[in-house]
């Protein structure tokens, strides 16, 4: 029996890739918690993830050469689950066994984004978690990012207590492709860039919508409309260029996935007032780097934030040459000109604070914000999106068949 609360968390991250990094990079800002465990399946990775975690006094951390190893450690309190989509059940399986046939003392589980490709996964996910007693948070970052907790806090203590409710999110996010080559396989992501990016979208501004302190599902999702789109990497010149830097396996001209995405979700609250989201998302979009912009509008009010709108420019002219990389931004395109700086990433898109809300309601003991049930209900928005453009029509929820519905792009063979 764990003894809450703990004085300190100690986690284990099952991954070592850009997302592990950035989650990493935050922990720097979070009280009561050390990285003590790591596992990946490339032994250079794991032992280059500890070196780093040591090297920032995050923790002795252990590189374990199984994932059985990491989840029986008797030094790990709680798994961040950063691997690729395609893994992610495969090892929520593993540590349900483990726990259930106590070998391990793990009590609480995180998962980044989506929580997994299905209905039918993501369901299994939640259910694993429960089944084994877990306390489990899903890791949405933009919930958390520091101009979405300001602004919401803002809108609703000054502008919604007097005039009402708002009434319409919308949500964007860009940038110019992803780094690693499962992205772009749509069987193993489970989409395109409407799995990938949609999810960030949909759910920060259902949570901009939701009133403080009520429950997500206390907005009933009524009708949604989705359309996807091959725009930029279906064309021969850019298609050969994804099969040069990400091998035989990313084919863009006979096996795409969409890189740009729109969705139109309907709600409804409390009250039965109507309410809507409003979302795009592209891997189509060349500019200083990741953009994400963010409105909400209500009776007398509105809220807006675009991350590339920064305080901090940085001007290069053409006599700075150097090598390419990610130092400013995000997704970066270029390295001369007037370029946006992001001085805190980790911060800004929300890592930080949501990694110590999930480290202080693990060892407390608490619910998280942000729970394997909100990640269940957002992949059912995005497959309610698949399916209503596939058939190319508004789908009504609820919509049972998507329990077992796979998008276009994920289907072996398709």
């Amino acid at each position: 029996m764990t003894t809450l609360p703990k004085q300190i968390l100690r986690v284990g991250f099952v991954g070592t890739g850009f997302i592990a990094h950035f989650h990493l990079k935050s922990l720097i800002g979070v009280r009561n918690v050390e990285v003590t465990g790591v596992y990946s399946r490339n032994p250079e990775n794991r032992a280059r993830f500890a070196s780093e975690v040591e090297a920032l006094d995050l923790g002795e951390c252990r590189a374990h050469e199984s994932l059985e190893s990491l989840l029986s450690a008797g030094d790990v309190d709680a798994v961040w689950i950063l691997s690729p989509n395609y893994t992610r059940l495969d090892v929520m399986r593993t540590l349900h066994r483990e726990a259930k046939a106590g070998r391990s003392k793990i009590f609480a589980v995180a998962c980044e984004k989506p929580l997994a490709r299905t209905v039918v996964e993501a369901r299994e996910m939640l259910h694993l978690a429960e089944d084994a007693g877990l306390n489990h948070g899903y890791l949405e970052n933009q919930v958390f990012c520091t101009p979405v907790l300001r602004g919401k806090e803002i809108i609703w203590r000054r502008a919604a207590s007097t005039t009402g409710r708002p009434y319409l999110a919308r949500a964007a996010e860009e940038h110019a492709g992803p780094h690693e080559p499962w992205f772009w396989q749509g069987d193993k992501q489970g989409g395109g860039v409407l799995s990938d990016m949609m999810c960030h979208s949909v759910e920060v501004a259902r949570h901009l919508l939701t009133a403080p302190g009520a429950l997500r599902n206390s907005l009933k999702v009524k009708s949604v409309n989705g359309t996807v789109a091959n725009l930029k990497w279906t064309r021969a010149g850019y298609a050969d260029e994804l099969r040069r830097r990400f091998g035989e396996d990313v084919d863009y001209r006979r096996r795409p996935s969409e890189d740009f995405a729109r969705a139109t979700v309907t709600l409804e609250d409390e009250e039965g007032n109507e309410l809507m989201i409003e979302a795009t998302t592209s891997w189509a979009y060349v500019g200083a780097g990741l953009r994400i912009q963010l409105e909400l509008l209500g009776p007398e009010y509105a809220l807006e934030y675009n991350s590339l709108g920064t305080g901090l420019k940085i001007f290069l002219s053409r006599a700075v040459q150097g090598t390419e990389g990610e130092d400013l931004v995000e997704k970066q395109n270029a390295e001369q000109g007037l370029m946006p700086v992001l001085e805190d990433e980790a911060g800004v898109y929300g890592y930080t604070d949501e990694n110590r809300h999930m480290v202080e309601c693990f060892r407390k003991g608490i619910k998280p914000l942000e729970t394997f049930e909100d990640g269940l209900a957002v992949v059912e928005i995005l497959m309610g999106l698949y399916r209503s453009a596939e058939i190319g029509a508004t789908l009504h929820f609820p919509a049972p068949e998507l329990e077992d519905y796979v998008p276009v792009v994920a289907r072996t063979g398709a």
